[in-house]
């Protein structure tokens, strides 16, 4: 499911960078998120999620407010791998540099609202291509202006990855030719060309043949597990089923009315209908879905009793909840903590003697 350039669903990252590197031209804050529906404070906060939308306006912005031409490539230099949070940590951590670029090439939609990436790799060539999203907000500048950033920034993240002597064969953009290009061949230390038929960024392919410095596997497959989330998250979080999923996750307690919830969507309930079906999914999939992981982590990390945790969810009664939780998880409640408490206890993540306690409280 593509998400809407008006999900919050990505990191705040790259509008913070943006606004820090205008404050540095005497622009102010408050100037810098003119329309971002961002207060300063949100920009320095982890939880903070933004959209597509506010990211294409951060760089609009920037365009209209830096007096440097070279705006977006200065921005993309002060990119690194802790800016992308675990999404970094998690490349940084490949075993060895093909899988390197293989798992940035396919978790890239954490960290990338703005633009579509690929790679492939033909004989010694390897390609990035970069294409900034289709959408009507995007005039000729703003591409320019996208494009270059993420061509930018692969140019960062390799040297990072592979050290500071990387450099490109060559970068080709679909821009038309300017009528100086000192600056861009400068930055990347290599042919620069335009007017192509899409973004690329080409090195020669033994570069990948190198071991990476901090390359491990075990926590490699630890951190690309948490990718794995992330990415659930992100996928559970967009589109008009992204929406609906938060309505039933705030209302949980209590029974929600299908027409009620369109009508917080601003949808009639045949037009919600309809948008869910094209999502492939429905309403009754949609609270069942949420239901169940609430009620499983619940059973699973706490110690409410089943009663509690049915009330807690939306059941009318303990047993429909029982029903309910053996169809998820082929488990009863009480079976089910047990399970998971013993193999915590094995594990050594806690006394067994407090978590008795707790599984007593649990009736089956």
């Amino acid at each position: 499911m593509n998400p809407s350039i008006q999900d919050k669903i990505y990191p705040v990252t790259k509008i913070a960078m943006i606004v820090d590197l205008l404050a540095k031209e005497g622009i102010s804050t408050e100037e810098a998120l003119t329309g971002l529906s961002l207060s300063p404070e949100q920009l320095h906060l982890t939880a903070t999620k933004v959209s597509a939308m506010q990211v294409l306006l951060s760089c609009r912005n920037a365009l209209k407010l830096s007096k440097d031409p070279n705006f977006a490539y200065r921005a993309s230099s002060k990119f690194c791998v802790s800016s992308y949070g675990m999404f970094g940590f998690a490349a940084l951590s490949s075993p060895n540099f093909r899988e390197t670029i293989a798992f940035s090439a396919a978790y890239h939609r954490l960290v990338t609202p703005l633009v579509q990436v690929a790679f492939r790799e033909e004989k010694r060539t390897a390609v990035w291509t970069i294409q900034p999203l289709s959408l009507p907000e995007i005039d000729e500048p703003l591409y320019e202006f996208i494009a270059k950033l993420h061509m930018g920034v692969l140019l960062s993240l390799h040297r990072e990855f592979l050290g500071a002597a990387f450099k490109p064969a060559l970068v080709a953009y679909a821009l038309r030719q300017p009528q100086d290009d000192k600056e861009a061949m400068a930055f990347f230390d290599c042919p620069v060309v335009y007017g192509e038929s899409e973004n690329r960024f080409i090195f020669d392919s033994i570069w990948l043949d190198r071991q990476p410095d901090f390359g491990n596997e075990f926590v490699h497959t630890e951190l690309r597990q948490r990718c794995d989330g992330l990415l659930k998250e992100f996928e559970l979080g967009v589109g008009v089923a992204g929406h609906v999923r938060k309505l039933i996750l705030s209302n949980l307690s209590r029974p929600l009315d299908f027409e009620w919830v369109a009508e917080c969507l601003s949808m009639s309930g045949r037009s919600l209908r309809r948008r869910l079906r094209e999502e492939g999914t429905s309403f009754g999939q949609l609270a069942d879905e949420v239901r169940s992981q609430v009620a499983i982590k619940y059973v699973r990390d706490t110690g409410l009793s089943v009663e509690d945790i049915a009330s807690a969810v939306g059941f009318s009664d303990a047993a429909s909840f029982r029903h309910a939780f053996r169809r998820w998880t082929n488990a009863a409640p009480r079976e089910y903590r047990k399970a998971k408490t013993d193999t915590k206890v094995k594990s050594g993540e806690g006394p067994a003697s407090k978590r008795s306690v707790r599984q007593d409280r649990l009736e089956s």
